[in-house]
C-alpha cells in the first residue's frame, strides 16, 4: 500500500454517492479528498492517475456485520491481528470500512473483543468499531447462535458497551428480552441499537424505535415473521423512515422477491455480508461453538442445515442487487456505502466522494463489479495499477 501526499485519480465514471460524474478526477491530499473536478479542470501541477478503460470509481463499501474472513473467525481470534486479517480479506472485495462482529459469547470474550477492536482501530482506519450480535437475544430465534450464551443484560454490560466513545458500537438485541430503559441508555451514550434474533411484537418494536433503536439485523431472518394479525418487527421496520435494515443478498438467506418488497418500504436498505471465515480464505469449513460449518453451493451451514452466516463478499452483494433485486447500479452502490455510513453516524466523513470526506474509494469493472483497487484513508491497494497521466 502507498499514499501519495497530493494526487488525483481519474475515471471515466465517478459515482460520488449521489450522481455519476462523467470523466472526473478525485483530488486527494493525505487521507482526505480535496475536490472532485472534471478531468479538463484538473490543475496542472497535480500528479494524475487514470483508471483503465471503463472502470468506475465509487465510495468504498462499508459492512456493519462481518463475523470473519481470511480463514479467521472473530469469536475464535479476538485479537488485533485477527481483526486486521479479517479487514484485509474483505478489502479485496471493495470493503474499506467494517465492524468486526462478535456472535453471542461470554462476558469475558466480549471484553477481550472490545479491547481487540479498539487496538486495531487505532492503527487500521478500516476498523470503524465493533458489532455485538447478542447475547441479549430470544431463545425462540437463535439461528446459529448458542442459546446457552443468551442472558439478560447486567450493569457491567452497559458499562462495557458504552465504553468506547471514539468508535462505533453496534448492538443487536431482542427488545422483548431487555428492560425498557436499556435501549434508551445505550442510545443516549451513542451506541447504535439494532433488532435481531427476536420474537418482538409490532408494539414492542414500536416501543424500541421510540427508545432510539434504528437498525434491523438481516431483515426477515431470525425474527418473528410478518403475519396478518401480528405484523411484528418486519412491518414496523418497513414503516420507519428513520431506520435501516440489513440485507444479505446471497439468494439463500432471503428470497429476492421478499427483498424487492422490502425496498418498497420507508426504511433505508443497506447491504451486509454476515461473512464467515471462508470469505477471502482458502478453506471451505470452520468451527463455531465447536461444531463444523461447511460451505456448499455458496451456503454456510451446520450439519443440521441451519444457516451459519454467509460466504459472500460486498462486491457480490452489489452485483446480486442489480441482477436479482432489479435496482440500478447506483442504488446498489448507495446500499453498500452511503446508507451504512449514515446508519453508523459517519455520513459526514464516509460514504461519499466529496471535499472533506475521507479518501475511502473502490475502483471496479461495472460489467461484473470486479474490484480493481481500493483506497483507505488515501492509501491505495491495486490489482490493476492506474495509468499515470502525468507526474
Amino acid at each position: 500500500m502507498s499514499r501519495t501526499p497530493y494526487h488525483a485519480v481519474v475515471a471515466r465514471n465517478v459515482f460520488d454517492g449521489v450522481t455519476v460524474l462523467d470523466d472526473h478526477a478525485v483530488i486527494i491530499e493525505g487521507a482526505h479528498i480535496v475536490d472532485v473536478v472534471p478531468r479538463n479542470d484538473l490543475p496542472a501541477p497535480v500528479p494524475a492517475y487514470a483508471l483503465p478503460g471503463g472502470a468506475w470509481l465509487a465510495p468504498g463499501f462499508i459492512d456493519v456485520q462481518v463475523n470473519g474472513g481470511g480463514d479467521v473467525l472473530f469469536n475464535d481470534t479476538p485479537t488485533p491481528a485477527g481483526v486486521n486479517a479479517i479487514a484485509a480479506a474483505h478489502r479485496r472485495y471493495g470493503t474499506t470500512g467494517l465492524l468486526p462482529t462478535l456472535i453471542s459469547d461470554t462476558p469475558e470474550k466480549m471484553r477481550v473483543a472490545m479491547a481487540a477492536a479498539q487496538s486495531a482501530a487505532g492503527a487500521n482506519p478500516s476498523v470503524l468499531g465493533i458489532h455485538f450480535e447478542g447475547p441479549f437475544l430470544s431463545p425462540e430465534k437463535p439461528g446459529v447462535h448458542k442459546p446457552a450464551m443468551f442472558r439478560d443484560p447486567e450493569p457491567r454490560d452497559l458499562e462495557l458497551l458504552t465504553g468506547w466513545p471514539a468508535g462505533t458500537v453496534l448492538v443487536t438485541l431482542a427488545p422483548e428480552r431487555v428492560p425498557a430503559e436499556f435501549i434508551a441508555s445505550l442510545v443516549q451514550a451513542g451506541v447504535r441499537v439494532s433488532l435481531g434474533h427476536s420474537m418482538a411484537t409490532y408494539a414492542e418494536t414500536q416501543a424500541a424505535l421510540t427508545a432510539g433503536l434504528t437498525g434491523f439485523t438481516h431483515l426477515f431472518n431470525a425474527m418473528r415473521p410478518l403475519a396478518s394479525r401480528e405484523p411484528g418487527p418486519i412491518a414496523a421496520a418497513l414503516e420507519a423512515p428513520a431506520a435501516w435494515f440489513g440485507m444479505i443478498v446471497d439468494g439463500a438467506h432471503v428470497a429476492p422477491e421478499m427483498l424487492r418488497l422490502a425496498l418498497r418500504g420507508a426504511a433505508h436498505p443497506m447491504l451486509v455480508t454476515d461473512a464467515m471465515p471462508p470469505v477471502g480464505g482458502a478453506r471451505s469449513s470452520f468451527t463455531l461453538y465447536g461444531q463444523e460449518i461447511t460451505v456448499r453451493d455458496g451456503r454456510c451451514t451446520r450439519a443440521d442445515g441451519t444457516l451459519a452466516g454467509a460466504a459472500i463478499d460486498m462486491a457480490s452483494c452489489v452485483r446480486n442487487s442489480v441482477r436479482d433485486l432489479h435496482v440500478p447500479l447506483t442504488s446498489a452502490l448507495r446500499f453498500a456505502s452511503t446508507e451504512p455510513a449514515e446508519f453508523l453516524g459517519l455520513g459526514t466523513m464516509l460514504g461519499r466522494l466529496a471535499p472533506g470526506f475521507r479518501a475511502d474509494m473502490v475502483a471496479f469493472d461495472p460489467s461484473d463489479v470486479r474490484v480493481l483497487g481500493t483506497w483507505v484513508a488515501g492509501e491505495s491497494e491495486h490489482d490493476v495499477a492506474p495509468e499515470r497521466v502525468r507526474a
